[in-house]
């Protein structure tokens, strides 16, 4: 949808279901306070809706600025079914930066809710455009009070992990801690949420709160709880991952691989690799310069009658600069070079351009999951 300080912003399928339900609740809601407008209801709840949002980039947008001054990449925002997301790719370097990072989304929703409140004054309270700042106002109060919630995923829970990280000088501590108050809160939205609805304390009557609104009600509870379980649940296995993540080095992951000419016979080669205890082939010219990288899942589909007459640059795959990288990689850096060129087996080689071996991406993606088995 653009590109507002560099960052891309996406809009979810899903977002067009939320903006089909804020229409169809906003405009019954419409119809006991403004019901002259008749259909029109809908086209106003619609442009709630999308002001309503547009307000949720606003908190994002805050999240996004805050990451960029930190010198924290941002690979996009998305705005989905509740509410939106700032991707930012690295975690702050102090336990500061993370709670500045976490709080001026909510600090900037309040700052909305605030502006919508003064706008409201000069302006007639039962019209539309009253109607319509008064929902405003409400929806971003909403917003960040539900967000200063201290438990993961919500920015409350980052600011209890800054808070926990500072006192223990541990983040895997903070996030421990802050993911199983959102686990707590992710009941207590399942069981108090219903029971809160049904006693007439968020506003309506308990009378009215039967047959299909409990249903509703229920619903919606159990939405919002699996969100934050699930959002709590994926905090802690990144944590887990970025505490092991340093294990990951391309130098131990990296197979050892022998030098063949490009008309080499499979067989000849496969030879010359298990006689030299390696698990992988480059194709070079007469002067050693690689060429390319002899797939794997290639060399399987080969039956072994076939392979003396098939000959290894049949099974390749041209070298490009992002398939080469340096054995010294380890971590989020590799991750990263990885990530940039998606290929099945990258070339390694030393500072001095020297080749050190193949590295397949099974193998990083094995180590992905043996270091995420691991406990913390």
């Amino acid at each position: 949808m653009g590109r507002p300080f560099g960052v891309p912003v996406y809009v979810a399928p899903s977002w067009f279901l939320v903006a089909a339900l804020i229409t169809w609740v906003f405009g019954g809601q419409l119809d006991r306070v403004l019901p002259e407008l008749g259909a029109a209801r809908y086209l106003v709840s619609l442009f709630f809706a999308v002001a309503f949002y547009a307000s949720v980039l606003v908190h994002e947008l805050a999240h996004t600025v805050a990451a960029l001054r930190f010198k924290l990449p941002v690979r996009r925002i998305q705005l989905q079914f509740f509410g939106g997301v700032s991707e930012i790719e690295k975690e702050a370097e102090t336990p500061g930066r993370e709670f500045v990072l976490a709080f001026v989304g909510p600090l900037l929703s309040l700052i909305l809710a605030g502006l919508f409140y003064l706008a409201m004054q000069p302006v007639e309270p039962g019209t539309v455009p009253g109607v319509l700042l008064a929902g405003l106002m409400v929806s971003n109060l909403i917003v960040a009070a539900f967000n200063l919630l201290p438990g993961l995923p919500l920015d409350g829970g980052r600011m209890l992990r800054a808070v926990v990280w500072k006192i223990t000088g541990k983040p895997m501590s903070g996030t421990v801690a802050a993911a199983w108050v959102g686990r707590a809160l992710a009941v207590c939205v399942l069981i108090g949420l219903p029971l809160l609805t049904q006693s007439g304390a968020l506003g309506s009557s308990a009378e009215d709160n039967v047959g299909m609104d409990t249903v509703m009600d229920a619903l919606l509870a159990a939405i919002l709880a699996a969100i934050i379980w699930t959002g709590a649940g994926n905090s802690l296995r990144m944590a887990r991952l970025r505490e092991h993540l340093p294990d990951l080095r391309a130098r131990t992951l990296t197979r050892r691989a022998v030098p063949v000419e490009t008309d080499t016979p499979l067989s000849e080669a496969l030879r010359r690799a298990n006689a030299a205890g390696a698990r992988a082939l480059v194709v070079v010219d007469a002067e050693g310069t690689p060429l390319s990288l002899v797939r794997e899942a290639a060399i399987v589909g080969v039956p072994e009658h076939r392979r003396p007459w098939v000959a290894v640059s049949g099974l390749a795959q041209d070298l490009t600069d992002g398939m080469r990288v340096s054995a010294e990689l380890a971590g989020e850096d590799l991750l990263d070079a990885l990530r940039a060129t998606p290929a099945t087996e990258y070339l390694v080689v030393e500072q001095t351009g020297e080749i050190y071996g193949v590295l397949s991406a099974a193998d990083v993606e094995r180590a992905f999951v043996k270091a995420m088995a691991r406990p913390s």
